[in-house]
């Protein structure tokens, strides 16, 4: 991952981000690498978990029925820039924006493995020790790569953050389809199968039971 430093050449083009189907980018960022650049502090993960939002018609998106606020405002860009919101008062959420502009479709990023700059990641955590929970959520794993609001509607293609394809291939019966965590309110769409996951991965969301 040392190529990361000096070769950009591997950045996922703005063709990728505009594909139609969310469900097919979200299954297709599993395995890629998510990097962030920020006061010359290099941090990157793999990514072993996402959610698709499937826009308007998804009773679990921020834009669904057409709702469209400051907030959201983001997902309605053209597939290729980041859209960054807080949870609770208090988690940054990365979200990656796909398809056409007008078009909300977004995919969150659920979890990454840490792959490089493991020590800016700890010091931005106040934590002293490396485990699973520095990146496992979407929360955990915006603050340890220094994501926040202020990067909402950043493009992908620039170089503070952006998405790169090392070569990495999961075997397609090790990427899971399962139901998105805690969009119970949702109703029937809360069930639909728009969570894509590396299995036994370690820095997957554990389910709440």
């Amino acid at each position: 991952m040392n190529d990361i430093t000096l070769n950009h050449s591997n950045k996922l083009p703005l063709k990728f981000y505009r594909e139609r189907n969310v469900c097919s980018v979200a299954k297709q960022l599993i395995g890629k690498v998510l990097v962030t650049t920020f006061d010359h502090q290099l941090t990157a993960g793999r990514i072993v978990e996402t959610e698709a939002y499937n826009g308007m018609t998804d009773k679990a998106s921020h834009a669904w029925n057409g709702r469209r606020t400051a907030r959201n405002e983001h997902m309605y860009a053209a597939g290729g820039v980041a859209y960054v919101y807080i949870c609770y008062g208090m988690h940054h959420l990365f979200n990656v924006v796909t398809h056409e502009a007008e078009i909300p479709h977004a995919v969150l990023i659920r979890a990454l493995e840490p792959m490089v700059g493991i020590n800016h990641m700890l010091k931005r955590c106040g934590k002293i020790k490396a485990a699973c929970s520095i990146t496992r959520g979407p929360g955990n794993l915006s603050k340890a790569l220094g994501i926040d609001k202020q990067h909402s509607g950043i493009p992908l293609t620039g170089n503070e953050i952006y998405l790169l394809d090392d070569g990495f291939r999961a075997k397609k019966m090790q990427v899971l389809a399962t139901a998105r965590i805690g969009v119970e309110s949702a109703g029937e769409d809360a069930l639909l199968p728009y969570r894509f996951l590396l299995k036994n991965n370690p820095y997957v969301s554990a389910r709440k039971s």
